[in-house]
């Protein structure tokens, strides 16, 4: 008994030790880590090495000039292996990770220009970034890269279906420049349950960390695609220059339309993180140095619903013709702002589905349709009559003809002993407005050939024909015949009513915009603003440009625009326009092809009495100008009585402030 209570008194003794020693740490620890946190952090930093890394910054959002949605951000996972916490163990990490892909049929990013079986032959691709990246001979086999690949990366004791996965991620990392400062992406927009499954797994992965990044979604995808574009990877071809800007070899850049064009503002400013590394390599903090900037957000002049309501109607209208046994093929329409030049909808048939688009090219670029071509943009057409306003401005502003003077239009055209081009119809004697207004051929072979070709064509340049209009994404610059002098008159006479001369239904539109606002031609635009990423800041609001001025006399534009306007009352437009509720001033169109029937145009302005719109129409093998006349007629609702177009509350040039 009294042995267990000496045993007792030292087990005390030893606990109270104990204690006091715990107590002691513990307030070591609570002095350094909390009470000194500042001081004893600092004096490891002093002695630690700086390494930063990237924040990528949200892309700037594309919108439409009510605000609503074209292009925006969605979040996504990324699987990201970051160098400043990659250990000695990379290739099982990489091993365990592909694995797990496969488990779950998610692809991951393969840049290895090896077949994936063996013998991993070349695939096909370029093997010329491989070949310099492993410093081998231009004439290396694919033996030769497997061999230098297992050697550079140490992948002796993997087994060769082990070795290709490791040696297609390690060599990703090397042409990425993987680095503190870039992290290497190796996989995209994975699934939230396999996010799920890596997180769960994080200590077996070094280095792996599943991000939440921007991708780009568009709220319509197959809204005006070809104005709006994509956005892909950087190709090997143009990383250098990307680099040089800033950008990470994984990021995301505009490829076409209004992405590419824009991509300076929308790409945004990385932002930056610090990592502090002491003597064994090991992370002892890391802080944000610099904030990344959001992109900037492009306000378009388009509006998305008479975007999309032309386009359905476009599509809707052309099948509906087949159905009935027209002969329409394809189409476009344009509608611009007459006061700026602002596209406000470009509308293609048949066209295509950015959801689609990847898995469909092939098919699509072997249609015979061309869906992936722009022809509002850069679709070329004869016009047609719908010429003849522009060739009546000519006549009046050079004193070739003079208003109240008359033309007898005896059908066939007389004038020259070698070329004897008939008019539709036997019109009789035609002043201006009639002839306008029945479309008289001969009346306007008489215009043109006192004109003249020379004179004629520098007219059409004026009101912006035949020339680029300066739009933002690619336009053609049309056809247009460069007489050296007058020349053959048989040439001048289609020239006057709208042949051999062709034209894309941006210009038309364009050209009936310049007309309508008094000569002012403006440059044809789908920028509206461009704002910050919360709408907050304006840091252009994009005023229009002028390109030139056409000079015509107050006088001279009324007697056209009347004859227009009798054009849609009682003359060849009145089929589509003659009953609508408000004036308008247009000019129907039919240009003969090289084959099938003949091309369907329209052009108009509205109202009449203060223009605001001009809308042009071209339907490929639609006939007559009655086919096209409907589409416009359409069109003028969405901008004038729709219930939900935006214009309707806030005024139709009111745009997102």
């Amino acid at each position: 008994m009294p042995f267990t209570k000496k045993r007792q008194t030292a087990l005390n003794i030893l606990s109270a030790v104990l204690v006091l020693v715990l107590l002691l740490y513990a307030a070591r620890v609570y002095y350094i880590q909390i009470l000194n946190a500042d001081k004893y952090s600092s004096a490891a930093k002093g002695s630690a090495t700086v390494r930063t890394s990237v924040l990528k910054a949200s892309r700037g959002e594309i919108l439409d000039r009510f605000g609503r949605q074209i292009a925006v951000n969605r979040d996504g996972y990324n699987i990201v292996f970051n160098k400043a916490y990659v250990k000695d163990n990379l290739n099982d990490v990489i091993l365990k990770l592909t694995r797990l892909m496969d488990e779950n049929g998610v692809e991951y990013f393969d840049k290895l220009p090896l077949e994936k079986t063996a013998p991993f032959a070349f695939n096909g691709e370029s093997t010329d970034r491989l070949i310099k990246t492993l410093g081998l001979a231009h004439f290396a086999t694919s033996e030769d890269c497997i061999k230098r690949l297992i050697e550079k990366y140490e992948l002796e004791d993997y087994e060769p279906d082990e070795q290709r996965r490791i040696m297609a991620a390690r060599y990703g990392m090397d042409i990425s420049d993987f680095s503190l400062a870039y992290p290497y992406t190796f996989a995209e927009d994975i699934p939230e349950e396999l996010m799920r499954k890596i997180a769960e797994l994080g200590m077996f992965l070094d280095g792996v960390s599943v991000d939440v990044v921007p991708f780009r979604q568009y709220a319509d995808t197959s809204l005006a695609v070809n104005l709006i574009g994509t956005v892909g990877p950087i190709y090997e071809e143009d990383w250098q220059g990307y680099k040089e800007k800033g950008y990470s070899f994984n990021d995301k850049v505009g490829k076409s339309g209004i992405e590419l064009w824009a991509e300076d503002y929308l790409h945004g400013t990385d932002g930056e993180i610090a990592y502090y590394i002491d003597s064994k390599g090991n992370i002892i903090d890391s802080r944000v140095t610099k904030k990344p900037i959001s992109g900037k957000t492009i306000v378009l002049t388009l509006d998305s619903v008479i975007q999309r309501k032309t386009q359905d109607m476009l599509e809707s209208s052309v099948r509906n013709l087949q159905a009935t046994g027209g002969t329409a093929t394809a189409g476009a329409a344009v509608v611009i702002d007459i006061k700026s030049g602002g596209v406000i909808c470009s509308a293609n048939y048949p066209t295509y589905d950015l959801a689609t688009l990847s898995e469909r090219y092939n098919e699509l670029l072997e249609d015979k349709r061309k869906p992936l071509t722009d022809r509002a943009f850069q679709g070329v057409y004869p016009i047609g009559s719908t010429i003849k306003p522009a060739v009546a401005t000519a006549a009046l502003e050079t004193g070739k003809y003079n208003l109240g003077d008359t033309v007898f239009c005896s059908q066939v055209y007389n004038y020259f002993n070698d070329y004897k081009p008939k008019c539709m119809h036997y019109h009789g004697t035609m002043n201006l407005k009639t002839a306008l207004s029945r479309s008289c051929n001969y009346f306007f072979f008489e215009l043109g050939r006192r004109v003249g070709a020379t004179t004629l064509t520098d007219y059409f340049k004026q009101f912006g024909l035949g020339v680029k209009t300066g739009v933002e994404v690619d336009d053609s610059a049309g056809i247009l015949v460069n007489p050296a002098s007058d020349g053959f008159g048989g040439d001048t006479l289609q020239i006057s009513i709208g042949q051999l001369n062709a034209f894309t239904p941006l210009q038309m539109a364009n050209y009936v915009a310049t007309f309508a606002n008094g000569g002012t031609h403006y440059r044809a635009t789908l920028i509206k603003k461009i704002v910050s990423y919360d709408l907050k800041e304006t840091y252009d609001e994009c005023a229009p440009e002028i390109v030139n001025k056409v000079s015509i006399s107050p006088q001279n534009i009324n007697a056209i625009k009347e004859g227009m306007l009798s054009v849609t009352v009682d003359g060849t437009g009145r089929a589509a326009l003659g009953d609508y509720p408000i004036k308008i001033g247009g000019k129907t169109g039919t240009s003969q092809t090289n084959s099938g029937a003949d091309h369907s145009t329209y052009i108009i302005f509205a109202p009449y009495d203060n223009p605001e719109i001009a809308i042009s129409v071209v339907l490929e093998h639609g006939h007559s100008g009655y086919a096209s006349g409907s589409i416009v007629r359409n069109i003028l609702d969405y901008c004038f009585f729709s219930d939900d177009n935006s214009s309707a509350d806030t005024g139709f040039n009111t745009v997102l402030n």
